[in-house]
């Protein structure tokens, strides 16, 4: 990542630790065994609620906020209030209930189970996290120009 990407990443989970988030691994020391470049620790908070910047924001870097719920319409309401929506992940005890639950949240992408990133399937965000699609036929018709001609 570049030096300003990883000031962005430290920034937020010196925000996070801010406003009350647990930090149970990582922060925001250069990562042991990596004395140059620009690296951040894989980082983990618990304690997060959904109010929080940590939890809200798009940060592109490895720190994971841990949010408990206790029924599944409301860890899917988390879910979705948010401004954001380019992907997320849903496990569960079986795919069925997997992509039940993952046709519920508002993202251009949902992994279920630990499935696999498909380089044919389209790809992209929901909300603020973009317009159009990049790879697959919906990326390819990105490049594609559609002409009208009336009479």
């Amino acid at each position: 990542m570049s030096e300003a990407q990883q000031t962005r990443v430290r920034n937020y989970i010196n925000k996070g630790i801010d406003e009350g988030a647990r930090l149970i691994m990582g922060g925001t020391e250069q990562p042991e065994g990596l004395p140059r470049g620009h690296y951040v620790q894989p980082t983990i908070f618990s304690g997060v609620t959904n109010d929080m910047t940590i939890a809200q924001e798009e940060i592109f870097g490895p720190v994971l906020s841990i949010i408990p719920y206790d029924t599944e319409e409301e860890a899917i309401a988390i879910a979705n209030d948010s401004l954001y929506g380019l992907s997320g992940g849903v496990w569960a005890g079986t795919p069925e209930k997997a992509f039940e639950v993952a046709r519920k949240i508002r993202t251009g992408q949902v992994e279920v189970n630990g499935g696999g990133f498909n380089i044919f399937a389209p790809f992209g965000g929901y909300k603020q996290s973009g317009i159009g699609r990049e790879l697959g036929k919906y990326g390819f018709e990105e490049f594609l120009e559609v002409k009208a001609i009336q009479k």
